[in-house]
């Protein structure tokens, strides 16, 4: 395994205050948006780091972020128990919808058009998954019924995507189960796998569509069949996984993770030791790292160019990694 992959030298991108929950860039890959636990998502440019932006309204941690295929609208979830929808130039909401509480997911479908986002069980509140019409957003969007209201009874969705065609939804749970609901047919779940034995804490579709990977507090992370949901990779570490990202350009995955919070603070950290694990997506194999945060790397993205990549750490910072020339030659000769 070669220990360190050549890479320039990271850009840092320091504007939260607190650890940062997601990070997603749009389409183009021109622009980086990270949500943080200090209630203000930010928008970055990604070649320069430089900081366009923030969307100031969120009275809680906001939770998971995602932008629509235009760059248009940006949608948020937040502890403040609302999911926001934003105009990303102005910076303004275009609409904020109450929830019961805490909204922990949410994205955008590939047209734009829908949008779903989930909510804890909490405070006497099952896990719901809200499916709603985005087109024509605005503030009356508050007060109507969503397009479809699906209860998670057993256990909340911790991680979730829309599936290939907008026809389904595919939701990570916090017991490990994966589960594809058919929202053409009022919701029904179409099925469920439990390769993971404990918490999902990531899911990212390859570029494609047809294979998505996973990050799970069992210190694995997975490859599975987006229709089938049948797992067709493993990557095992030591440590529980909260991010993983496939790139669009190499059969690569990066992975990142780290204790809990809690038990960084009792261990020593040696400056900046938590590592992003780049794994071969086919054979599997771990074949180099590279160090940088100094807490655990909670969400990781590869640009859409697959030349670089960002990660988010529990300590607040966001790093855009560019990947020297070595890296396209190729590592498994």
């Amino acid at each position: 395994m070669h220990s360190m992959l050549s890479t320039y030298r990271p850009l840092m991108l320091q504007g939260h205050e607190r650890s940062i929950t997601q990070i997603k860039f749009n389409r183009e890959g021109d622009l980086l948006f990270s949500s943080s636990k200090d209630q203000k998502p930010n928008v970055w440019y990604s070649l320069n780091g430089e900081r366009l932006g923030t969307y100031d309204g969120h009275q809680g941690a906001v939770w998971c972020l995602d932008v629509d295929w235009t760059t248009s609208k940006l949608i948020s979830g937040a502890g403040d128990m609302t999911t926001k929808i934003w105009d990303v130039e102005q910076g303004t909401v275009i609409a904020s919808i109450p929830a019961k509480s805490s909204v922990r997911t949410c994205n955008f479908s590939y047209s734009g058009n829908q949008a779903a986002y989930s909510t804890d069980k909490a405070m006497g509140q099952n896990c719901e998954l809200f499916i709603i019409d985005v087109r024509t957003a605005d503030s009356s969007i508050a007060e109507q019924n969503p397009i479809l209201r699906i209860p998670m009874v057993p256990s909340k969705i911790t991680s979730m995507l829309w599936g290939p065609l907008d026809e389904t939804i595919i939701t990570g749970h916090d017991n490990g189960q994966i589960s594809i609901w058919d929202i053409r047919k009022g919701g029904r779940e179409i099925n469920s796998v439990n390769d993971h034995t404990a918490g999902i804490n990531d899911m990212q579709m390859n570029k494609d569509g047809t294979m998505f990977v996973t990050a799970s507090k069992d210190t694995s992370a997975k490859l599975f069949d987006s229709e089938s949901l049948m797992c067709l990779k493993t990557y095992k570490t030591e440590r529980p996984v909260n991010s993983a990202s496939i790139s669009p350009i190499m059969d690569h995955v990066v992975l990142g993770g780290g204790q809990d919070a809690m038990e960084v603070t009792t261990t020593s950290t040696k400056a900046g030791k938590f590592d992003s694990r780049f794994f071969h997506l086919i054979y599997e194999e771990e074949f180099a790292r590279l160090k940088g945060h100094f807490g655990p790397i909670n969400s990781l993205a590869f640009h859409p160019d697959g030349k670089s990549y960002a990660s988010g750490g529990e300590d607040g910072f966001v790093r855009v990694q560019t990947f020297d020339s070595t890296y396209f030659e190729n590592i498994f000769e």
